[in-house]
């Protein structure tokens, strides 16, 4: 399983936030994107899940399920925390199993692994700003899903919920999962690369060589009808 991007520009309101982006993750391996504010992290994980629109280059992820979407095969935990606030925090959780795909006995299990098991029928409206993250960071362990997509995924967190996180991380690569995490700093784990925004026109990934990067940005053969499941 392999996450790569080739060439992957962006541009927003007019502005070009970033160009000649390329990388390639493997399965077990986590990268860092790190860069000064306003460089483009956010953007880059935004376009990576589909949220954003590429103004050039591919994504590709090769090793997953050919039906399915990036997105459809990926966690995406944003700056927002995605929760309804009329809806208790079990509510909530259980909304986004079933979104996934997953299964609703699991909730009680990903509440007690992020420390919420006694706040399951409080709405979430009462919860602080600590609390909303483990809920949102309680769906990547409620459903597995291989591709994890982090933007700041240590904030708000006080030190025990940054170490659970952490457990919750390494967990998730040593069962062959991939990580991309958007960091101004420390985030639980040793990233296996390093991708810095911001530093010129074009910030390339020395894990994905540009003859590589050009060869998988270029059009791929529609998969024939027997590719598909029926």
């Amino acid at each position: 399983m392999r996450l790569c991007a080739a060439n992957l520009a962006c541009r927003r309101g007019g502005r070009d936030v970033f160009a000649g982006v390329n990388f390639g993750l493997a399965a077990g391996e986590a990268l860092a994107i790190t860069g000064r504010n306003g460089a483009g992290k956010s953007s880059l994980l935004r376009t990576v899940v589909g949220l954003i629109r590429p103004a050039a280059g591919a994504v590709v992820f090769e090793g997953g399920d050919d039906e399915l979407t990036v997105a459809e095969q990926a966690h995406y935990l944003g700056h927002l925390d995605a929760l309804k606030p009329a809806l208790s925090v079990a509510e909530n959780l259980r909304f986004w199993c079933g979104f996934f795909g997953g299964k609703a006995k699991t909730v009680d299990a990903a509440l007690a692994a992020v420390g919420l098991e006694g706040l399951k029928d409080l709405p979430a409206a009462y919860l602080s700003a600590g609390q909303r993250r483990r809920l949102s960071i309680a769906r990547l362990v409620a459903v597995q899903r291989p591709l994890w997509l982090l933007d700041e995924p240590m904030s708000a967190l006080d030190a025990a919920a940054q170490q659970g996180l952490a457990g919750f991380m390494r967990a998730h690569l040593s069962e062959g999962g991939l990580i991309l995490a958007a960091t101004h700093g420390p985030f639980g784990l040793d990233a296996d690369h390093e991708l810095r925004l911001g530093e010129g026109d074009a910030a390339p990934c020395p894990v994905l060589g540009q003859e590589e990067a050009t060869e998988l940005e270029a059009p791929r053969p529609a998969p024939s009808p027997g590719a598909f499941r029926s």
